[in-house]
């Protein structure tokens, strides 16, 4: 999909990268920079930089960088059309039709035409058909009402392997649009037969943001397993990033999300009041779904079954909501019931009788301490130090140090030890816990630099280095970067990585277009964009740019001389002839 240069760069002028990051992250000032926890790798002390006047972006603990459109591509998983998309609708814009090629686009609404469609059959099976009675009546058995059914969209699929198949085929789907949204299956016995995916389970729809149906979740009515059957990953489709009914969460929500573990948990708490409640997908909770929560709220309520597989899915979700920045409740259900059955349990009083359990709900650290306390006999000496060394660590992750200290001064009371003596342990674990942190920062920066390094080099560090230098230079200085690319052609690195990243830069030039971070992200991968921020964020200035590039230019045609008779072999036919040419100006003294 081609979109207007004009377009493009009226969007660029309107996007500020601090306002789209902070959707994302919680950025505080330090000087000219904003500092954050990086959305991409876990970690406690802040390595994520926003660099306003640069427009860019830069973690220095695992080297992902880039513009506010680089920034999109990664958190979001979308590629640089659909980054554009999102930004323009921040900022009002609508992106214009393009003439390219655009069949993954194409390919992605005839899916959720596709999912549309079946949506309605499944209703239409539940509402209408004799097959569905069973299926109703079990949803008015779970006290659903009629009003709750069709608000979400609920459905059946028929124990028959082909209905919906010759349904969306005589609509004029075709098999490989299906089996690209996962809706049917083919068959393995040579004949290529297509069926249904999903045979007599009730249907729950799962929509985007947007309301789009992008993927489906059906349960079965007896004890057949799995008890659950989901779309898998499809185009529009990513488990890990999305969340059952936060379409709906999103326009009520005030500050706070109830987040449960199945769909008719959230089904239940939205029809007894309680509209922000959302779900993930069959997986455990994601870093991508604590983002996406934060951009709603500010707290969550964590609300799991109160077994042992629940206690562990409760201890993983707070490991995942604290680094987003979230502030987390942690409601118990008693008896072991799960929300629904809860409210139904109590009827009329139902709701607000689970409102005072969201009130009274202990925060995660309180949580995690009077989890902790189960496995300990503290009557017996040892299992108290026992329970106190541990608990020391729960607090030593506690960022805020003031809160620290209440809780240390709380365990004092509670446990009638010194103060002095568990805070001693907490500081002792704040310290191990930094020092984790810096060893596995400085494995990341080295990771990152050998990785770049290998990419590079190619067994020629000094004629990297020179074409890391220029295309930084060039990057940096739009009034060099016209005499640099006419005096250095492409085929004069040494590297191909370098090469390549050049080659672009001098195609861009060629074209009146710019080349500075915030120009290039349409020509390059994320990767390719976290490797040039990389080098302008490490750049030291010249004091004369310009004899700089002349020294580097210089620098790499010496070196481009020197390669060994294995990489002469591997060298393309361009670099050969820009090698002879070479080699025969420092002889002869002409090209």
């Amino acid at each position: 999909m081609s979109i207007p240069e004009e377009f493009v760069q009226e969007l660029k002028m309107r996007t500020d990268i601090e306002d789209v990051i902070s959707s994302y992250v919680t950025l505080k000032r330090s000087g000219n920079r904003l500092l954050g926890l990086c959305p991409f790798h876990r970690e406690k002390t802040p390595s994520f930089v926003v660099n306003k006047d640069g427009n860019y972006f830069h973690c220095f603990g695992c080297g992902v960088g880039g513009d506010p459109i680089t920034f999109i591509r990664k958190i979001e998983n979308v590629d640089y059309v659909d980054a554009l998309k999102i930004l323009a609708s921040r900022a009002g814009m609508t992106v214009p039709e393009g003439k390219a090629d655009d069949g993954m686009r194409k390919l992605k609404n005839r899916i959720l035409e596709a999912n549309r469609e079946a949506a309605r059959f499944f209703y239409g099976e539940l509402m209408k058909s004799p097959a569905g009675k069973d299926a109703l009546s079990y949803l008015h058995g779970r006290q659903l009402t009629d009003k709750t059914i069709v608000h979400f969209g609920l459905g059946y699929s028929p124990p028959e392997r082909y209905k919906l198949t010759n349904y969306l085929m005589s609509k004029g789907f075709k098999g490989d649009e299906l089996i690209a949204a996962n809706l049917i299956c083919q068959s393995k016995n040579g004949y290529g037969q297509y069926f249904d995916r999903f045979s007599d389970r009730i249907m729950f729809p799962i929509m985007d943001l947007g309301g789009n149906v992008i993927a489906f979740g059906g349960r079965i009515m007896t004890d057949i397993k799995p008890k659950y059957l989901n779309t898998s990953e499809t185009p529009v489709f990513n488990k890990r990033k999305n969340l059952f009914a936060l379409n709906f969460a999103k326009y009520v929500v005030k500050g706070q999300l109830i987040l449960v573990e199945g769909y008719m948990d959230v089904i239940a708490l939205h029809q007894a009041g309680f509209e922000t409640a959302v779900a993930t997908l069959g997986t455990a909770l994601t870093e991508d779904q604590a983002r996406r929560i934060k951009q709603y709220c500010d707290e969550v309520v964590v609300c799991y079954d109160s077994d042992e597989a629940g206690r562990k899915a409760t201890l993983r979700a707070i490991e995942i909501l604290r680094p987003a920045g979230l502030k987390i409740k942690v409601m118990n259900v008693p008896n072991g019931k799960d929300p629904d059955e809860f409210i139904k349990s109590y009827g009329e009083h139902g709701p607000s009788r689970f409102g005072l359990l969201i009130e009274k709900a202990p925060n995660d650290i309180d949580y995690r301490l009077n989890e902790m306390k189960k496995g300990f006999d503290l009557n017996r000496p040892e299992q108290r130090v026992d329970f106190l060394t541990q608990a020391s660590s729960v607090l030593a992750s506690i960022d805020n140090p003031v809160e620290r200290d209440v809780y240390s001064a709380r365990l004092s009371d509670e446990m009638n030890v010194q103060k002095q003596a568990i805070s001693s342990l907490v500081e002792s674990g704040v310290k191990h816990e930094r020092e984790r942190e810096r060893r596995e920062y400085r494995r990341r920066v080295n990771q990152n630099l050998s990785v770049q390094m290998n990419m590079n080099n190619n067994g020629n560090l000094r004629a990297a280095k020179a074409e890391e230098a220029i295309i930084t230079i060039m990057m940096i200085n739009s009034d060099i970067a016209d005499r640099v690319y006419r005096e250095l052609r492409p085929e004069e690195f040494v590297t191909g990585y370098n090469r390549s990243i050049y080659a672009v830069l001098v195609k861009r030039l060629q074209a009146g277009k710019g080349i500075s971070i915030s120009d290039v992200s349409e020509d390059f991968t994320v990767e390719e964009m976290s490797m040039l921020v990389k080098l302008i964020d490490s750049y030291s200035p010249e004091t004369n740019p310009v004899s700089a590039a002349d020294t580097y230019i210089s620098i790499l045609r010496e070196e481009g001389t020197k390669l060994s008779p294995e990489q002469i072999a591997g060298a393309d036919n361009d670099t050969i002839m820009e090698l002879i040419r070479q080699t025969q100006k420092k002889k002869f003294g002409h090209g």
